[in-house]
């Protein structure tokens, strides 16, 4: 089984790197794409989420594309090292329930943001200076 999720992850991979021009990396989760970015001239790194968690939230939304993790740096602290990064995870064909209507909505992209204040060591800068 786990064979079979690698090999999945692969192809979305594949996939992800032809549909959207950019090379992805296959990760369990988003760490190793925020420290790449950390690490980056342009502070950026791009991924495709596999493994359990991507087919559960894939699952649980009926969505059939590959997750992919977009991370950029917004700024960077003069602890080296350390950057404000904002971390996007987005997918198509996402169907949310539509609570009002008692239905759910037509597929679409589904996209979450959030900033993190991140270091290589794991932690937060001491100074956001």
């Amino acid at each position: 089984m786990k064979a079979i999720t690698v090999l999945w992850g692969l192809a979305y991979a594949l996939i992800a790197s032809a549909a959207t021009g950019q090379e992805r990396l296959p990760v369990r989760d988003a760490k190793l794409l925020m420290l790449s970015a950390l690490d980056a001239p342009d502070g950026k790194a791009h991924g495709v989420l596999v493994g359990d968690v991507a087919d559960a939230i894939s699952k649980r939304f009926n969505a059939t594309t590959p997750i992919f993790i977009d991370v950029s740096t917004e700024k960077r602290y003069a602890q080296p090292g350390c950057s404000r990064l904002n971390v996007r995870f987005w997918q198509d064909g996402v169907q949310l329930p539509n609570y009002g209507a008692g239905g759910v909505q037509a597929p679409r992209r589904q996209t979450i943001d959030f900033g993190i204040n991140y270091c290589r060591d794991g932690q937060p800068p001491r100074s956001l200076s």
